[in-house]
């Protein structure tokens, strides 16, 4: 049944098209409508 499951899935997935954005969305950038939105710099107090 797993299995299934699994072959049913690998039909939907597709490559990541901008791999070399993956280091920052792993960072916690945001991107909005894929635009990269800059966030304010956090001052350690």
């Amino acid at each position: 049944m797993l299995s299934k499951l699994v072959e049913s899935a690998q039909t939907r997935w597709r490559a990541v098209s901008g791999a070399r954005l993956v280091p920052l969305v792993h960072a916690g950038a945001r991107f909005e409508r894929g635009i990269l939105i800059d966030q304010p710099q956090e001052v350690a107090a």
